[in-house]
């Protein structure tokens, strides 16, 4: 009762922190409410039961701490400076190691050396806030200071190195770090067009990401072979859990598709040369969570005769026809708008 009692305490103050974060007016306060959700994370990602979760927890703490020193450092220089007649080369010096510092919390490339290998050491409830929660602060706080040219080369360099790193990858966590990664791509693409399209796509990402992971918590499930080899017995649940794949990758016609149908919608007409590329790139995520699914379909394997119950199946199941099922519905409801 007493750790349920201190999780759920923890849990409320990382939401507080985010929230504090997004809605100072200053940046003094914005890096406040992000070393507040530091600090209430951290002991989250505690688990007895896991060795790894240490050394995930000190390689979070530590990349954080440099991401928050590099934040507090430019947000002092630039004060310092503010009102001066500064060379506008220095200036954009300091916006651009501000991005930075933003972008390494978050986990864009090429800041995401540390993405992956902390979520290896963390249960699948911890590695959802890691995937959604976690960069709400970062992607609000970068809203007001972006500098565009740096923006191009992250969203070209997250979606390259989020398709191209998920390759032959066989654990789990991993993929979905390197998925997270490419959803980073695609979100800040969204800071082209507007606010409004960067709250659509994080939330449709946040409910593809909560379904597949909520499969994956209840099942227990962290490797690829454990995939193919613990839902023979469930035919209806095993195809629904890898077209998710292929929702959380973007194919139509599943729900996945639609934040990035309004993405290439919208910035077709301005930036059609970088659509294009990021729409290429992401074809390569395709590949893979294709394969990953013909190999789930077409090849047999032993069925086992026992099996453990799922708690929540339909509940599971219900997420799961959203995902698959969302895009049609959205059409249907739009006819009538």
């Amino acid at each position: 009762m007493f750790k349920n009692m201190s999780t759920l305490l923890f849990l409320l103050t990382l939401m507080s922190g985010s929230l504090i974060s997004i809605s100072s007016n200053s940046w003094m306060g914005a890096w406040m409410g992000l070393e507040i959700n530091l600090l209430s994370f951290i002991p989250l990602m505690s688990d007895s039961n896991n060795l790894l979760s240490n050394e995930s927890m000190l390689k979070y703490f530590l990349v954080q701490v440099l991401a928050s020193s590099i934040l507090l450092f430019m947000v002092i220089l630039l004060s310092l400076f503010n009102g001066m007649n500064l060379l506008m080369i220095l200036e954009n010096l300091f916006i651009l190691m501000l991005n930075s510092s933003l972008l390494l919390k978050m986990g864009a490339a090429p800041f995401h050396f540390w993405f992956p290998g902390v979520m290896e050491g963390l249960n699948w409830i911890n590695n959802f806030i890691l995937m959604t929660w976690q960069k709400i602060a970062p992607l609000v706080l970068l809203t007001y200071c972006f500098e565009m040219y740096l923006l191009y080369f992250i969203i070209i360099i997250s979606i390259f190195i989020g398709s191209v790193g998920g390759i032959n990858q066989t654990s789990l966590r991993k993929l979905m770090a390197y998925s997270s990664i490419n959803h980073i791509g695609w979100m800040l693409s969204s800071f082209l067009i507007s606010n409004y399209f960067l709250m659509i796509y994080f939330l449709f990402y946040s409910f593809l990401s909560f379904s597949v992971i909520y499969l994956f918590n209840n099942l227990n499930l962290f490797f690829l072979s454990q995939c193919y080899s613990s839902m023979n017995n469930f035919s209806i649940m095993k195809f629904t859990v890898f077209c998710n794949f292929l929702s959380l990758g973007g194919l139509p016609p599943f729900l996945g598709f639609f934040p990035k149908w309004l993405i290439i919608q919208n910035l077709a007409y301005n930036n059609s040369f970088l659509i294009s590329i990021m729409v290429m790139l992401t074809l390569i995520t395709l590949f893979y969570y294709i394969r990953i699914t013909y190999t789930a379909f077409m090849i047999n394997y032993s069925e086992i005769k026992w099996y453990n119950n799922m708690n929540n199946k339909y509940f599971l199941l219900f997420c799961n026809f959203l995902s698959l099922g969302g895009l049609p519905s959205i059409f249907y409801i739009y006819s009538f708008i």
